[in-house]
């Protein structure tokens, strides 16, 4: 488990980080969202022992990174960028990560077949390309094969496969009781890997619950309807005070009135309806409206 107290974390006259408290569970991904600068970064370096907190705690596991006498087997990070020597090859940077902790060869070779890198194994990290250093970074995270996983911006740099790949892998660590931390700018990626949500706004928390419950607090954008009378239909809903849009003949998009309410209208006019579906907002519109403050957006 990842545990965050009254977190906060200053450089100079700048707060990066302020009061934040949050709990990453085991058993589920959990995003770790905000815009720009709210200090996703920052609070990940902590947990990592990266920083030292100006006040307020980070812990893993119980205890701070730094005091585990194991980390690399408690915590697993990849973070944006995953420093490696350019003359080692993948397979000697891995062995040299390995011999640190103990950890017999027979894992590295593991770990590069788990990221994709078993091919390439003998070559040299400096021709790697960015998507393949990012594999890298992560065979190094697993290596210890450890309870907790932290990883920023995992999917930078990779092709489509490899995002189904990290969103697979993501998945599968924690349906094995890992605690899986993963920050993202990418709304449709948390949409299909989080079941959990941490979001941040310059530094302090906004929000800490479950995707669909964000979502849901975000309620129905519209109802999508669909009428062989659009038109007569369209006249009664605006006289009722809805809004409404139409992107193709006998088809309207209705804001301002539940479905409840324009069935008992149609049904009152005899209009019959041939669909009427509520259109939930997406988990990249429940963000951006709550993040709009923190945005500079009015």
């Amino acid at each position: 488990m990842i545990e965050v107290r009254e977190l906060t974390k200053r450089y100079g006259g700048v707060t990066a980080v302020r009061d934040l408290s949050f709990t990453v569970r085991p058993g589920q991904v959990t995003g770790f969202l905000g815009p720009n600068g709210a200090g996703k970064s920052t609070t990940m370096r902590v947990i990592l022992g990266l920083h030292r907190p100006s006040a307020g705690a980070a812990t893993v596991n119980g205890r701070p990174y730094a005091a585990h006498p194991d980390p690399l087997r408690q915590v697993g990070a990849l973070m944006e960028v995953t420093p490696a020597h350019g003359g080692r090859t993948a397979y000697q940077h891995l062995l040299a990560l390995a011999r640190t902790h103990g950890i017999p060869p027979a894992r590295v070779v593991e770990v590069l077949e788990q990221a994709g890198l078993s091919s390439a194994a003998g070559r040299r990290v400096g021709g790697f390309s960015l998507g393949m250093r990012r594999r890298l970074g992560v065979a190094a995270a697993l290596l210890g094969d450890p309870s907790v996983v932290i990883m920023d911006e995992p999917v930078n740099g990779l092709d489509p496969d490899g995002v189904l790949w990290v969103r697979t892998l993501l998945r599968s660590l924690a349906d094995e009781g890992r605690t899986v931390l993963v920050s993202s700018h990418l709304m449709s990626e948390m949409a299909l890997t989080a079941r959990q949500l941490v979001i941040i706004g310059r530094g302090r928390l906004l929000a800490e619950a479950s995707v669909a419950e964000l979502i849901a607090r975000a309620g129905t954008d519209a109802v999508l309807v669909r009428c062989p009378r659009a038109a007569q239909l369209r006249d009664l809903l605006v006289r009722h005070g809805a809004s409404v849009t139409s992107a193709e003949t006998g088809v309207l998009e209705v804001g301002g009135l539940a479905g409840e309410a324009i069935s008992a209208l149609a049904a009152r006019e005899g209009l019959a309806l041939h669909e009427l579906t509520p259109r939930q907002v997406s988990l990249e519109e429940a963000y951006m409206e709550l993040t709009r403050s923190e945005r500079g957006i009015r």
